[in-house]
């Protein structure tokens, strides 16, 4: 069978993979595979886990917490901001529920700072507001 070559890369990471037979994720139409000699393509994919099979017929996992990808020349390249990458399905799956619940407290924290923000500015206003009587 064919492969090709898998780049995963975020700020801090980067992996390569030259022996990748398939790569299988999930984007905004649903899931989809690649397969070596695919035509180019863009993507944007969804939070979740991402898998690919390499020539040894091994599976390997992908947590991804959202990506692009990109398949050009006979090679993908997937950007994010973060992601773990590992063998064992059970370990890399925890690793998007734990990502998950990290953002997610991350998300409430940051809407609370911006209604706050928000609040605070409109206070401010109708004290300029008082004043200019």
């Amino acid at each position: 069978m064919n492969v090709f070559p898998l780049h995963l890369q975020s700020a801090t990471q980067y992996d390569r993979r030259d022996d990748v037979e398939r790569f299988i994720a999930r984007d905004a139409s649903g899931s989809f595979g690649l397969l070596a000699r695919h035509e180019r393509m863009m993507t944007v994919l969804d939070f979740g886990l991402a898998r690919f099979r390499t020539a040894q017929d091994r599976w390997h996992y992908v947590a991804l917490p959202g990506a692009v990808a990109y398949f050009v020349d006979g090679e993908l390249f997937v950007c994010t901001r973060r992601y773990v990458l590992g063998d064992d399905y059970r370990s890399v799956a925890a690793a998007v529920g734990e990502t998950l619940l990290a953002e997610e407290r991350a998300l409430a924290s940051l809407k609370t700072s911006v209604n706050r923000l928000e609040h605070e500015m409109m206070r401010r206003l109708w004290r300029l507001g008082e004043h200019e009587d």
